[in-house]
């Protein structure tokens, strides 16, 4: 399934409310509440198969960047953003087999977000 452009894509909004809620419940019920939010689908560019976007951020100048690499070549290791994924995608061999593909990778030692570096 594509993603709309940044510039089309519909943010959440008080429509969303009744699906917030029963995410939060699902999250909470499962104990992952502090620990998965959502995050906007988007595109900027394509993004083939067997590549992945990559993190990096540097705390000192509290910046951002993202790249994208080959998948199989990336030395980042911690995936940090996940896309759900349909039934169909599921057992056509999705990455991770549980209904979601990884597309976003870091590595703390690459100053990944949450680690502190002096």
């Amino acid at each position: 399934m594509s993603l709309p452009r940044f510039e089309d894509a519909e943010e959440l909004g008080p429509e969303d409310a009744e699906f917030v809620r029963d995410l939060v419940a699902v999250l909470a019920k499962h104990g992952n509440l502090g620990r998965f939010g959502l995050c906007l689908l988007h595109d900027h560019f394509p993004i083939a198969a067997d590549e992945v976007l990559v993190e990096t951020n540097d705390p000192r100048t509290r910046t951002l960047q993202a790249r994208v690499e080959k998948a199989n070549r990336t030395l980042h290791s911690k995936a940090s953003q996940w896309r759900f994924v349909s039934h169909a995608e599921v057992e056509r061999g999705a990455q991770g087999g549980g209904g979601y593909r990884v597309i976003q990778l870091c590595t703390p030692l690459d100053l990944c977000p949450g680690r502190d570096q002096e």
